[in-house]
């Protein structure tokens, strides 16, 4: 379990730091500098990963994967103040983590603002509220789309009825590899649409994003066989058991060792790059950090998941509820970006 996960974990960070894989900068530059590279990026991850996802379970060297249930507040709220705290971080869930690798302060505040929020919501004063914006889901039972109360869902399970979790092919009722071609088609489209003249150092796009795929397919697999769980990339459950392991001696998981390899992978590669250097932070951008994570991690876990753990781990498995959420995402990010960068330079 230690060796798989971190072994993952340094191939993941590797990629994301020389890639700059980081889904703040690629919502962000989409509107800001009129910039697809890391998006784009981000598509070609996410199309390998939904093939090679549902290969595995089709042909079963995994276990069924796990479909969150659509929960329509939790997933719009949630995802769209993560992307609200994720402009404020500058950086999403994995680009903290990474940007820890090479010597960022501000990463490691965003990390502890991230930790404080998700406890404090799945945890702390902030429980009720996660607990009455969660509380309507919607199912499909063997009469159509329902939407349950958690306390309806829970008695469903119990008494083995007959309720799935809302996906993109069992919504519309159609063979899931006819979804996989359609957005497989919409993904090349916007993939191929610009030009492949990459404008950052290191890894380009093209290069990054497939081997970031890869990387999660590897991921689905090993949290299954090493870690005893179908559990894949993920980092907002993962990082508060990493807090606890070291500050309660909580056992470890498959996904803690991931995200130690993925710290440690992006200090390789950064210092191999010449790019590894402490870069320490004023007041304000302390304040910043710290709030965007926060609302980083009270997002993600009224939303269910972050950038990684709905964009790519979750949507690999066609859930309506990730696909959801990482549109709301998109859409924070977008209107704080709009707040703090292009609504100042139309000021007089």
């Amino acid at each position: 379990m230690v060796i798989s996960g971190i072994i993952i974990g340094v191939l993941l960070g590797w990629v994301l730091q020389r890639g700059r894989v980081c889904m703040n900068s690629g919502f962000r530059d989409m509107i800001l500098v009129q910039n697809t590279e890391i998006f784009r990026a981000f598509l070609a991850a996410l199309l390998i990963m939904i093939i090679g996802a549902n290969i595995l379970e089709d042909t079963g060297v995994i276990k069924v994967l796990y479909r969150q249930g659509f929960m329509p507040i939790a997933n719009i709220f949630g995802g769209y103040i993560f992307g609200v705290g994720i402009v404020m971080a500058s950086g999403c869930a994995s680009g903290i983590w990474f940007k820890i690798g090479e010597g960022t302060v501000p990463a490691w505040v965003s990390v502890l603002g991230f930790f404080v929020g998700i406890l404090t919501t799945s945890e702390g004063m902030l429980f009720r509220l996660y607990q009455a914006l969660s509380n309507y889901q919607v199912w499909l039972t063997g009469n159509g789309l329902k939407l349950l109360t958690t306390k309806e869902v829970e008695a469903a399970w119990a008494s083995h009825s007959d309720i799935y979790p809302l996906t993109l092919y069992n919504l519309f009722g159609i063979n899931k590899w006819i979804v996989v071609a359609v957005l497989g088609a919409a993904f090349l489209f916007i993939i191929f649409k610009g030009d492949f003249k990459a404008s950052r150092s290191g890894y380009s796009w093209y290069v990054a994003g497939p081997l970031l795929g890869i990387i999660g397919i590897a991921a689905w697999w090993a949290s299954d066989f090493y870690g005893g769980k179908v559990r894949g990339m993920s980092f907002t459950g993962p990082t508060v058991e990493l807090f606890k392991w070291v500050m309660q001696g909580d056992d470890p998981t498959w996904s803690v060792f991931l995200i130690l390899g993925m710290v440690f992978g992006s200090y390789l590669s950064s210092r191999r790059k010449g790019e590894f250097k402490v870069k320490s932070c004023g007041g304000n951008e302390t304040v910043d950090a710290f709030l965007g994570g926060f609302l980083m991690g009270f997002g993600a876990v009224v939303g269910g998941g972050c950038n990684i753990g709905h964009g790519l781990t979750g949507a690999s498995t066609l859930a309506v509820s990730s696909f959801v959420t990482i549109i709301f995402i998109m859409l924070g990010n977008w209107s704080m970006v709009y707040i703090r960068f292009i609504r100042p330079m139309h000021v007089d």
